[in-house]
């Protein structure tokens, strides 16, 4: 497939709009929209459908993919504030004390990133690189590449890229077929070998091959974790949208740690 940048962004909004169960115009509408969430196999594997409350934007305005029982609550927040506060305090402690009340916690705040092809570039690094398959993850499903390979869903680490210092493995991005048109990339780079400049040429590399298979490669960053967002930007790619969920209580007491 020949790819622009702007089919890629339309790529991404389709596929937005199989997981929030709306259009894809809807995210390039200047007043909110406000969609019923429902189950569908085209969405990204790793979504747990129907959403209770997900907000998405990509900068016009917010697509709220919900439960009807928060219908009210998430309307009378999203017509409150500016699009960009809504995804930030203090205005999210409104929306979670909201919902709180019916058992929910915001939970997942992320940014996603999507290839610019006016700046991906192939860059190289002091280390040997060397493309994977799915057959070569088998013995990496440990800690310390965990950002890349996901064991959960092992099913789904389709293609990655390693940087070898000899024949030790130090750095290694990887993607899973996520849907049909996208492949998210994760990358991981061993202490001792950072701000080398691994971690943008693995990133770099395997954003082509991804685009070589008729894929769109993209990339999920949380706002505070400056250093894949640094990494999402040196390897060519540029924020493109935002996502905010809730999850019952008990389901965020548990990520923390704790019992509900």
């Amino acid at each position: 497939m020949d790819f622009t940048n702007e089919k890629i962004l339309q790529i991404a909004m389709e596929q937005s709009a199989i997981d929030a169960a709306c259009r894809p115009e809807d995210f390039l509408r200047s007043e909110n929209v406000i969609a019923l969430s429902v189950a569908n196999q085209k969405a990204r594997k790793y979504l747990c459908l129907p959403f209770d409350c997900n907000l998405i934007s990509y900068g016009a305005n917010i697509v709220a993919s919900i439960d009807e029982k928060h219908r009210a609550v998430v309307t009378d927040y999203i017509r409150r504030y500016p699009v960009e506060h809504c995804f930030e305090t203090p205005g999210l402690h409104v929306l979670n004390d909201a919902l709180q009340k019916d058992g929910l916690r915001i939970c997942f705040m992320a940014e996603y990133f999507l290839p610019d092809l006016r700046m991906l570039e192939s860059f190289d690094c002091p280390y040997r690189m060397r493309l994977l398959h799915s057959a070569d993850f088998s013995a990496l499903y440990t800690p310390q590449w965990s950002n890349a390979l996901c064991e959960k869903r092992r099913e789904l680490d389709v293609l990655g890229v390693g940087a070898y210092d000899g024949g030790k493995l130090i750095g290694l991005a990887a993607c899973s077929a996520d849907c049909d048109g996208m492949w998210q990339i994760g990358v991981d780079v061993l202490p001792a070998y950072r701000r080398q400049g691994v971690a943008s040429a693995l990133t770099s590399r395997l954003a082509w091959e991804i685009l070589e298979q008729g894929k769109v490669p993209f990339y999920c960053a949380a706002w505070s974790n400056i250093q894949s967002v640094q990494n999402a930007i040196k390897s060519g790619f540029r924020p493109a949208w935002v996502e905010m969920t809730a999850k019952p209580a008990a389901f965020v007491a548990k990520m923390n740690g704790k019992e509900s």
